[in-house]
């Protein structure tokens, strides 16, 4: 039929039976023609409705848009022409064929089609339509083969259609123009991000990134310069869609929750009642260890969260990515075993001289063709497999923080902060991860399916062998794998102790600076990190035999495999063919093996992940039902027998509380610690569990102000009708304390008219109250004004009593330098670190971590500054803060500025702490590897050219064995160099990671303490969290597989070189294009992957701030504005990783062309070359060059990941180089029994913080004599710390010196002066370990002397109650002791030292008035012997002192016995005056 619509012949092989082969001029005017059309045809409608559905705002009209359309208009008129020209040949008979008709009247269509289509994508984004693209390819591919044969019939001389031609040749000119064009990308005004608006082939082949790189390369990119993602990305929608999958999920998964407990209560009711009495026995014994009781918990709910349905909610999020992702990954993978056959057909080509030379040539050019279109599929399936894990991460994450703002306090109970943040860093990550490996289950079935397919259709059954051998080796490598994540988990454990400890170290810096302790926990340290190292070696050793099976098993396979075969059958002759196509197709079947325990592994993690995370998310939200909120109610707050606990399974800790507040009264809170005050507050607040009773508030707007003064300048701010003040005045200064009853709490202060509920312990500022509520036990004993109370003479007038007497209105004040949260690591560090008020202590046992979001600034009234910057300032001197707030910025700017190469000296350094001879060998064994390696390349090759000298049947055995054994030992001796290298290098790596972590860890110990001051400690426990953890695991990795793939490249160069040296030619060129590429991608990279971490860490920091300021938020409502930041964050973080990843693909695209192309032409020197070389050179040649390019992939991913890890590397060094305090013991030893009188000469003493800075003590100069008790007193910035710091060196003098019975403290070395004094530090920091380590860590002292400590400072009872006594286990900061407990201890610290000065930095304010009196009494009788300093902080407890040191601005002003300071009308008198203390007398109890 086509032969008649033609005229001519449509198919006749005889035609490619030639030299010159070519196809019938009909089959190319027919099928060749059609194939494009047909595609556009069927595409168009669908393409045209999806613009029509999805259009947005039409753009301008551009050059380029118009320049297609003139050239799309060109081709419609030629069309026209030729349909003319037709016409007019057309003289009635037939002769001219009906296809003249057709061809110009389809093109006539299909141009106007394609006109309407260009002008239909004005109203897109991207103008482009990928399948015009694809349309102008087929079409301009298609027509190269009757290009082709109109121009050989020219040539011929022949005229026949001269004019046809002519217009073909027009049109096809137009056409590659048009496909040239449709490269190029039209910008959007509604996008600067040209990812939106690429065109197709910019963006398969993600050319629209090369600004960025280029960019990258000449200066360090900036935020700024990376573009936005795209709204359907921006976590906002994500989560938003996410959402709505989840709610349907979460029911289903709920009422199966729901079916199972029912099914499991059936089964039982029997165990109930035993499970009562447990309960019972456990809330009789107090002193249950926290620890144990949520083990028990946790254990017991297990089971009880809404199960699998994490991943269908997120499937039905995003399964439009998965689907795509799945059909470019079928594809890739069914064109991966085209090159194995197109190997054989250049094989076969070789070994037969007759075969026609174009037949080479289309193998070459398929070759190169196939590898193309497989690298353009991997490369897009990639990029889609990657942008899905960080949707799903992005989403994980942004519900997670959703959550975290709702989560309710039984939920929240069962995590710490650490794990929150863990949920979101790791967990999410887990998740990320697998999306990788998500195809790959399929996939590698497939792949192995096909695989052994194709080797059996090869070699037949001998194929079972070798498979078999690989299938044997699969369980051998999975129990190696099990082993090692074994160890690694055991060590996950060990780091985990060992980073707790640090960050112990880093909090506690100034105690074990202030008691000499650093060896003592030094020591701790390194012993933790010695097990570490341990499991490392054992580690690196699993991986290295793991290395070496990975090595030894393609040898292995194809020794046994053709072993078998020759051996089977006599018959059976090994030949190029055979061999060098089974072992590319064994290539093929190593990776999805490999993988396979990958993939396993890595669902696994995932999989636990995914069960924390329905955990998490599917946990209950906190229920504030109980709260009540009624705008027109006659109360202000009403209790009405309310009972609260703070978890369901404990007693409640408010017991049927009923209380009246009346609208805009003033009422205090009083109690001793532990009354239940702070928890009433949150009662009210919501955050509590409501046991029965409710509590109704009138008015809607809250405002919860904690203890710094800029929480309560941020409540007083927000203008509500109610405030709830937790102890706002517990951290402040006398003077200030008043300062801000008057302006603000008091009757006649800015808040007067509101209603106020004030817990406080500040007894003096009760007259001024309109009530009082005693709180004792969660109930309230008592309320009513202050005089009814008193005159009552119940528990309120008792604990009045008591005290009035002896203590001064500013029973509470204490210097405002409150803690502050900078780090993701939710330490506190602080120069001078003070006690949490005791509210928040009971609150903070109960979990509900009061700790607020700002940070406070420690600074005086007269010192206002604005808010902004003090909650920029650190909590330092007032001279320090301007300064500080600068310098501050720089040092963290300093942390993001690292850009640029890293120095070669710090490869130097990495190196030499492995070791130099080791380097040396490792590489030698590597190189003889790489040797072994090409010889044994060369050897199969000499044994499959047997095949021609030999026939089947005269093939002698002994060179048949001599054959198998040789190329069997080269295997060997391949799989044993690998393991020697790799053995060794595991040693050496562990050894550089010792020498590190030795160096930075002395390095830091003897920082000095301004070091602590300006760095956040986060940023010191991220070098010995993660960059240790680089060097330990990553980084030598890194440098394996480094040197591998260098060596894998240069032997396979070396391979094709020697069978043609004129590939030296084209390798040269292909090399300065490798580099290049390299090089540009590396420096954008880097920097891109530094971006990333700068931009997380915020991400979990803000996180960890949330959760721990969480009731605050609550109170305030502010959860939308921080849901909003977070999603900021999220959005900013996620540009740089999707910007990361398309740099990864924009390179690999790339790299995979120059692999491509080493490919295509080594097969087409074969083809060229074809007369001088034989066809098992051929396959050795090529069954290489598929393999480089991978491996050219590998090497440049490798060479980044050495420059990002090595990072590592220089950030510890940065840290080992930090200067030092002076040497802990010097030459110069005091005297044995120094000091024995204890008297102190200050000599014109000066000091200052830091170099820079101006002098905090400005000329000192007084004699304390021997047992002396001194007071030192001044308002807050006066230099009284700075005196402690002094005299145990923590800052070392700027001019003049301390002598102490005659030693000038700065001649000896730091641990000789500081073992000798002691101090009584404001905050009572404890450590994790035991009670006995914490009072004395180097077991210098018998149990004896350690219980009369004890005894002495009134502990004796409490720890002998105790079921373990003095191995009583401390937690984190000593958080199952309270306040009190933990100031006791730090008296019986200081009662072991028995040294013969003691100096006290008073900080009672923490600690409620009996605990007060306990520790002032032991310290007036057991320390009567010693020099006794003590800051003050409240007059009352110096008043008895010898004599009395007033500061002010860094000099004495006064200095004398207090009954002279107050007979003349000083500075101290005024302070007494205004404490409300006229003589001494008034101050004795």
């Amino acid at each position: 039929m086509l032969e008649k619509f033609c005229n001519s012949t449509f198919w006749n092989s005889s035609f490619l039976d030639s030299p010159e082969a070519d196809l019938p001029l009909c089959f190319e005017q027919t099928v060749l023609v059609w194939i494009p059309l047909g595609f556009l045809w069927l595409l168009a409608p669908w393409q045209l409705l999806h613009v029509y559905r999805s259009k947005i705002k039409r753009s301008p009209i551009t050059k380029l848009y118009l320049t297609k359309q003139v050239l799309v208009g060109f081709l419609l008129i030629l069309a026209a022409i030729e349909l003319a020209l037709v016409l007019t040949e057309d003289s009635g008979q037939a002769t001219v064929p009906a296809i003249r008709y057709t061809n110009p009247s389809l093109y006539l269509g299909t141009w106007l089609l394609v006109l309407l289509i260009q002008h239909s994508r004005r109203w897109c984004i991207q103008k482009d339509s990928w399948f015009l693209s694809l349309f102008w390819i087929l079409s301009v591919l298609c027509g190269v083969f009757q290009f082709q044969t109109l121009i050989r019939t020219l040539l011929k001389g022949s005229n026949f259609n001269l004019a046809y031609s002519c217009l073909f040749f027009i049109c096809y000119a137009l056409q590659i123009l048009i496909l040239i064009l449709s490269a190029f990308s039209e910008k959007d005004a509604s996008s600067n991000n040209p990812s939106f608006t690429a065109s197709f082939l910019s963006s398969i082949t993600f050319s629209w990134y090369d600004s960025i790189i280029l960019k990258g390369y000449k200066q360090p990119l900036t935020l700024e310069d990376i573009w936005d993602v795209n709204e359907k990305m921006k976590t906002k929608t994500l989560v938003s869609t996410f959402e709505k999958h989840m709610v349907g999920e979460l029911q289903k998964a709920r009422k199966e929750l729901q079916r199972r407990q029912r099914r499991k209560s059936q089964g039982n009711t029997g165990d109930r009642l035993h499970g009562l009495n447990k309960n019972q026995s456990q809330s009789q014994d107090i002193l249950v260890l926290e620890e144990v009781k949520k083990k028990k918990k946790t254990s017991g709910t297990t089971e009880n969260f809404p199960k699998s349905w994490l991943v269908k909610a997120l499937f039905k999020t995003l399964y439009g990515i998965l689907l795509k992702s799945f059909f470019l990954k079928l594809v890739h993978d069914l064109l991966m075993f085209l090159n194995p056959q197109l190997l054989k057909l250049l094989i076969s080509f070789a070994n037969t001289r007759d075969m026609y030379a174009w037949t080479g040539y289309l193998y070459s050019v398929l070759f190169f063709v196939v590898a193309l279109v497989q690298s353009l599929c991997l490369q897009g399936y990639f990029q889609m497999c990657f942008m899905l894990g960080v949707t799903v991460r992005t989403t994980i994450m942004a519900s997670i923080y959703k959550k975290a703002l709702t989560l309710s306090n039984q939920a929240r109970k069962q995590y710490t902060v650490g794990e929150t943040v863990n949920l979101m860093s790791v967990d999410a990550q887990k998740l990320m991860d697998v999306t990788s490996y998500l195809h790959l289950l399929w996939s590698n079935v497939l792949q192995i399916t096909l695989s052994i397919y194709f080797l059996w259709t090869e070699l037949g059954p001998s194929v079972l062998a070798g498979v078999g051998v690989m299938i044997l080796l699969i369980p051998v490598n999975g129990i190696l794998a099990s082993k090692s994540r074994a160890i690694q988990v055991k060590n996950m454990k060990n780091k985990d102790k060992r980073l707790k400890i640090m960050n112990e170290i880093l909090s506690g810096m100034k105690i074990l600076k202030y008691f000499a302790w650093e060896t003592s926990f030094k020591n701790q340290v390194h012993g933790l990190r010695k097990k570490e190292l341990k499991n490392l070696l054992t580690f690196g050793q699993m991986q290295s035999m793991m290395m070496f099976l990975l090595y030894l098993t393609p040898v292995l396979v194809s020794v046994i495999t053709f072993s078998v075969y020759t051996l089977v059958d006599s018959n059976n002759i090994l030949d190029a063919e055979k061999a060098f196509t089974s072992i590319t197709l064994f290539n093929i079947l190593r990776f999805p093996l490999s993988m396979f325990p990958m993939v396993i592994s890595s669902i696994l993690q995932a999989s636990v992940s995914r069960d924390r995370l329905e955990k998490y998310l599917g946990g209950d939200d906190l229920d504030t039902s109980a709260i009540r909120h009624d705008c027109h109610f006659d109360k202000a707050v009403q209790f009405s027998e309310a009972s609260f606990t703070w978890d369901q399974d404990s007693e409640a800790t408010i017991r049927d509380v009923n209380l009246d507040i009346m609208p805009g009264q003033l009422v205090a809170v009083v109690g001793t610690v532990g009354s239940g005050k702070s928890s009433l507050m949150s009662a009210m607040l919501g955050e509590m569990e409501n046991v029965h009773g409710h509590v109704t508030i009138k008015g809607i707007n809250l405002s919860g102000g904690q203890k710094q003064r800029i929480s309560l300048a941020r409540a007083t701010y927000q203008n509500s009708d109610i405030y709830v003040l937790d102890d706002p005045l517990s951290a402040v200064d006398a003077h200030v304390g008043k300062h801000i009853f008057n302006k603000v709490l008091g009757p006649n202060g800015l808040l007067k008219g509101k209603t106020r509920l004030l817990v406080t312990h500040s007894i003096h500022f009760l007259p001024q109250v309109d009530e009082v509520v005693v709180l004792g036990h969660g109930t309230i004993l008592e309320k009513g004004s202050y005089s009814s109370l008193l005159a009552k003479k119940g528990s309120f007038a008792k604990i009045l009593k008591t005290f009035t007497k002896q203590t001064g209105p500013e029973e509470e004040a204490t210097v405002n330098e409150d803690t502050e949260d900078d780090d993701d690591c939710g330490l506190m560090p602080s120069v001078e670190e003070i006690p949490e008020d005791v509210a928040s202590l009971a609150t903070k046992r109960e979990n509900s971590l009061h700790r607020t979001l700002s940070r406070s600034s420690r600074s005086s009234s007269r010192h206002r500054k604005s808010l902004r910057n003090s909650l920029k300032t650190r909590n330092v001197n007032t001279l320090k803060e301007e300064e500080e707030t600068v310098k501050g910025q720089k040092l963290i700017k300093k942390e993001f500025i690292q850009t640029g190469k890293v120095k070669f000296s710090i490869y130097l350094k990495y190196l030499g702490a492995i070791g130099w001879y080791s380097i040396f060998f490792i590489i030698l064994a590597y190189v003889i590897n790489s040797v072994a390696y090409i010889g044994s390349n060369l050897w199969l090759s000499a044994w499959t050219n047997d095949s021609k000298t030999y026939n089947g049947t005269d093939y002698p055995a002994s060179q048949r064995n001599l054959r198998i054994g040789v190329y069997a030992a080269l295997g060997c001796v391949q799989g044993a160099f690998v393991l020697i290298a790799n053995l060794w290098s595991a040693h050496g790596s562990t050894h550089a990671s010792n020498i590190l972590h030795r160096q930075l860890l002395s390095s830091i110990l003897r920082a000095p303490m301004s070091f602590f001051d300006t760095t956040p400690t986060g940023r010191i426990v991220n070098r010995f969290a993660g960059d240790i953890s680089t060097v330990d695991d990553t980084l030598p990795l890194s440098l394996r597989s480094w040197i591998l793939c260098f060596l894998g490249i240069v032997s396979t160069l070396v391979m094709i070189c020697t069978a043609t040296p004129i590939f030296v030619v084209v390798i040269i060129p292909l090399g300065i294009i490798y580099v290049s590429v390299q090089i540009f991608y590396v420096a954008t990279s880097r920097q891109l992957k530094r971006l990333d971490s700068v931009t997380r860490s915020p991400i979990y920091s803000h996180f960890s701030e949330t959760v721990s300021g969480l009731s605050v938020i609550r109170a305030f409502e502010h959860q939308q504005r921080f849901l909003q930041h977070n999603e900021r964050q999220i959005d900013t973080n996620q540009k740089c990783v999707f910007s990361w990843i398309v740099s990864n693909r924009w390179l690999a695209i790339r790299l995979e062309l120059i692999g491509n192309l080493i490919v295509f032409f080594s097969s087409l020197m074969m083809v060229i070359y074809k007369d001088n070389l034989r066809g098992d050179t051929v396959g050795f040649v090529l069954s290489n060059a598929l393999n480089i390019t991978q491996t050219l992939n590998w090497l440049v991913r490798m060479t980044s990941e050495i420059e990002t890890n090595i990072v590592a590397v220089e950030r510890i060094n940065e840290y080992i180089k930090v200067e030092n305090e002076a040497p802990w013991v010097t030459d110069k030893r005091p005297p044995p029994g120094w000091p024995s009188k204890g008297e102190i000469q200050f000599n014109n003493y000066q000091v200052r913080y830091r170099p820079e800075l101006d002098l905090v003590l400005r000329g000192i100069t007084c004699d304390i004599r021997s047992m002396e008790k001194i007071g030192v007193v001044g308002r807050t910035g006066a230099g009284k710390s700075s005196l402690t710091n002094g005299l145990f060196r923590i800052l070392e003098a700027a001019g003049g010196q301390i002598i102490i019975d005659g030693v000038d403290i700065a001649s000896i070395g730091l641990h000789d002066l500081r073992e000798k004094l002691t101090i009584i530090p404001q905050d009572p920091i404890l450590f994790s370990g035991t009670l006995r380590m914490n009072l004395d860590p180097f077991n210098n002292h018998s149990d004896e002397e350690i219980w009369k400590a004890l005894e002495l400072a009134h502990l004796k009872s409490f720890v002998s109650g105790l079921q373990l006594g003095l191995s009583h286990e401390v937690t984190e900061a000593g958080d199952n002791l309270s306040v009190g407990q933990r100031q006791l201890l730090c008296l019986a610290r200081a009662l072991l030292r028995k040294s013969k000065i003691l100096i006290m930095d008073e900080a009672t304010a923490a600690v409620d008035l009996e605990t007060d009196r306990l520790i002032q009494t032991t310290i007036q009788k057991e320390f009567s012997h010693c020099t006794t300093i003590t800051i003050a902080h409240r007059l009352h407890t110096i008043m008895d002192s010898d004599k009395i040191m007033v500061l002010d601005n860094g000099k004495i002003v006064e200095y004398s016995s207090p009954q002279e300071l107050l007979r003349k009308s000083g500075p101290f008198y005024l302070m007494a005056k205004e404490a409300g203390i006229e003589s001494v007398d008034s101050t004795s109890l």
